[in-house]
């Protein structure tokens, strides 16, 4: 049988829950964002009114923030197909669907940790029926058979405090907004991978392009060699070294198939399809190269989704060493129940089978043999290993953007040079030919000319594609998209939001 209890003097109990209440207090350190030596501006960004190919006219400093939309930046390059591809990214690519369900995983334990912040009521019932033994002594139910009903309600709450629940619903927010961040930092490193293989398609279109109409030039050459050794003019080597050259060029030409495959094969798993359901057909339209505002080292630091989801985790560690300071202050357990108990069914639902019980309980841990104090430790320790975590993603984000912007600042010199070398090899191979039409010279310096002029095209087609990855890459550095015109309002929908819509949240 249950048994009622209740404390003999309820206003003494009010008045030390009342001082335990008033006594209340928040434990552990305050969250402090862990400081970072930051440079006024990027070492390798153009002054101002430079003659630099990222200065340009109605090109801004972006207004960065973590929030803003990064959607459609690749759209700056100009090309529909690639806008088209990168549209079914978010819906298709597995790694992204993963991190959503790590999303929404994360979200979950969040509102698991707030849910401790409300009281527990269970309620149960049930029916028993039992036989005492006869030889106990001292019982008066001994040898007798008697049933129980039961049926109660039970009330348990723990009032937060010395702040413990708090800090847990600090940390588990912080790792569901740093999971978030996660989500866009997959997202953006997917499209710019995608951006990349494209870029790298493209580069094979366009030297597909120049062998084929390389292979149709050598093709007239060795037909020009054939007709003069047919007429005693061109020597059996003149003639083979033509067709030794049209033949690599061919060779070439094929070659150029395989690289072109494998991109078109990895874009398909990016977006989620396998290989066989995709055929990109080859385009020589150029992609247009746009100028990406760097903007300011500070200012990456709020743009870059890793860094924000690493210093989310330092906010997580801090507030796991509040709920593990809190460990050391005493639990304030308020409980009550009640409910009908009764040996026959038919008593069950009287008044006087009902039966209640209220009362608080404080405890606290007096002995753990330093449990508490290691653990505190350790979560310090992780709180720091959290911080040092975050300075590296820093520092890291800034050697991104430097490499970045240094790899277009030397390209771009880099193109320059080789545009000349471009155009003084064909006035070469073309001065050679005609040399050779006229007799003033053998087939080899035709070869060579010819030889040299192909590879300086090859090189500035290789050259526009590195040209173009390293945008990629810097877009991707400074944390995703940026505007363009300065009268552009910033976008409210972040990058996270909209995959959660695509994916159902």
């Amino acid at each position: 049988m249950r048994m009622t209890s209740f404390p003999r003097n309820a206003g003494t109990l009010a008045f030390v829950i009342g001082a335990i209440l008033a006594a209340g207090c928040t434990p552990g350190p305050a969250y402090v964002r862990p400081s970072i030596d930051v440079p006024p501006q990027f070492k390798e960004q153009p002054a101002e009114g430079a003659d630099a190919r990222h200065v340009r006219p109605g090109w801004v400093a972006a207004h960065p923030a973590d929030a803003v939309d990064r959607a459609d930046w690749w759209s700056a390059f100009g090309d529909e197909t690639l806008d088209r591809l990168e549209a079914r990214v978010d819906a298709g690519n597995p790694s992204i669907a993963r991190q959503v369900a790590n999303l929404r995983a994360a979200k979950a334990e969040a509102g698991q940790a707030s849910a401790a912040y409300y009281p527990t009521i269970t309620a149960g019932v049930d029916a028993s029926r039992n036989h005492t033994s006869q030889n106990v002594v001292g019982r008066s139910l001994a040898g007798k058979t008697v049933s129980d009903y039961d049926a109660q309600v039970d009330v348990s709450w723990e009032p937060d405090l010395f702040d413990r629940i708090g800090h847990q619903v600090d940390a588990a927010n912080a790792r569901y907004q740093a999971s978030a961040a996660d989500l866009a930092s997959v997202s953006l490193a997917t499209h710019a991978e995608l951006a990349v293989d494209y870029v790298g398609l493209r580069d094979a279109d366009a030297e597909a392009t120049l062998l084929e109409q390389t292979v149709a030039d050598y093709t007239k050459a060795r037909d020009l060699v054939a007709v003069r050794f047919k007429g005693g003019i061109a020597s059996d080597a003149d003639l083979a070294q033509a067709e030794t050259q049209l033949q690599v060029a061919r060779a070439q030409w094929v070659d150029v198939g395989e690289s072109r495959a494998h991109f078109e094969h990895a874009i398909a798993t990016l977006m989620g399809m396998p290989p066989s359901g995709l055929t990109i057909p080859a385009s020589t339209t150029a992609i247009a190269l746009p100028a990406v505002p760097a903007g300011l080292p500070s200012t990456l630091l709020e743009r870059r989704p890793d860094i924000a989801a690493a210093e989310r985790r330092v906010a997580a560690a801090n507030a796991d060493v509040g709920e593990a300071t809190s460990a050391f202050f005493p639990d304030l357990l308020l409980s009550a129940s009640g409910g009908l108990e009764a040996s026959t069914l038919g008593s069950f639902a009287a008044l006087p089978s009902r039966f209640w019980s209220i009362g608080p309980a404080l405890v606290g841990t007096l002995f753990d043999g330093g449990r508490r104090k290691q653990a505190l430790r350790q979560a310090e320790a992780k709180e720091d290993a959290a911080a040092a975590d975050y300075r590296q993603t820093v520092l890291s984000a800034f050697q991104d953007v430097e490499d970045n912007l240094s790899s277009l600042r030397v390209l771009g010199n880099e193109a320059t040079a080789q545009h000349r070398a471009v155009d003084a090899a064909d006035r070469a191979a073309q001065l050679a030919l005609t040399r050779y039409q006229a007799g003033a010279t053998d087939y080899l310096e035709v070869v060579s000319t010819q030889s040299t002029a192909l590879a300086q095209r090859r090189a500035d087609v290789e050259l526009s594609r590195r040209q173009l990855e390293s945008d990629i890459r810097l877009i991707k550095a400074i944390g995703g998209g940026w505007h363009a015109d300065a009268a552009q309002t910033l976008a409210t929908q972040t990058a996270t939001g909209a995959l959660m819509a695509g994916y159902g949240s």
